[in-house]
């Protein structure tokens, strides 16, 4: 297994600070923020986007969340709309970035097709307009890639305050993301941080791949080993993208999450 594309690799001038937030797509989103409510997350409305979909936040000790998003109504053919009527779940994730310009260009440099920058606001249940520009990844790299995101607004606007949860989740700690050929995939994340990955192996998962350390979270590209292995039949189905999240737990044991409260999405604790 690779553990980075090149050995002639350099730090970039600026690189990934760590996972903003990944986003659960739902169909309803009232009932979507019932459903994690009993699972034990604080979930805080987020409100309206410029796009046609509305949000719910649930934010961890560590400042990283995760985003609930529902269409406001149906978008035929976009890239989520699409992963809902599959199932829904976890369909994407964002990376914080102390200069999205030039991690952007890194990227690019490395062989990813990043878009242009994109505004994007989003009106709070107060009526208080936060806003922000993203890059997005464009296929056939979306899911692999995360998006990035530059705040105008302050980021404490973006993400509510209230933090704790009564399920003891403090934070991201594993973003799994189930991709065909992890070195491939990895020379993108290295390009940006200026080092390789290190080998991981999830027998669990019948795969094996390439983690990055990323802040205080790791980021995993994992491949099957097995042609009918988990990951194997997710790619299948649903392309090569996040395939699972664990959580920090205060206390740091493992804590059972209710998979039927969670949308599809293949969240644990640990």
């Amino acid at each position: 297994m690779d553990r980075c594309a090149s050995p002639k690799l350099r730090a970039e001038v600026t690189m990934f600070q760590g996972i903003d937030h990944f986003v659960v797509v739902v169909s309803e989103l009232e009932s979507a923020i019932a459903s994690f409510t009993a699972a034990g997350f604080t979930v805080v409305r987020g409100g309206k986007h410029n796009i046609g979909t509305h949000n719910a936040l649930i934010v961890f000790a560590d400042g990283a969340y995760i985003e609930l998003i529902a269409f406001l109504n149906p978008v035929p053919g976009h890239p989520w709309q699409v992963a809902l009527e599959k199932g829904g779940g976890i369909i994407d994730f964002c990376m914080q970035t102390d200069d999205l310009g030039a991690d952007v260009e890194a990227l690019r440099r490395a062989g990813a097709a990043m878009g242009d920058r994109s505004a994007m606001s989003r009106e709070r249940p107060d009526g208080y307009r936060v806003s922000w520009v993203l890059s997005i990844p464009q296929p056939p790299f979306n899911g692999r890639v995360p998006f990035l995101i530059k705040d105008d607004t302050p980021r404490d606007e973006r993400v509510p305050r209230d933090r704790s949860h009564p399920n003891g989740a403090t934070g991201i700690r594993t973003l799994a993301i189930a991709v065909e050929d992890p070195g491939d995939t990895s020379r993108y994340y290295a390009r940006v941080l200026g080092r390789p990955g290190l080998p991981v192996h999830r027998p669990e998962l019948e795969a094996a791949g390439v983690s990055f350390k990323i802040g205080s979270n790791a980021v995993q590209l994992l491949a099957s080993k097995t042609e009918d292995g988990p990951l194997a039949r997710w790619i299948r189905e649903r392309g090569q993208s996040v395939y699972e999240v664990v959580l920090a737990s205060a206390n740091g044991s493992k804590a059972s999450l209710d998979p039927a409260l969670l949308q599809g999405a293949r969240i644990r604790m640990e």
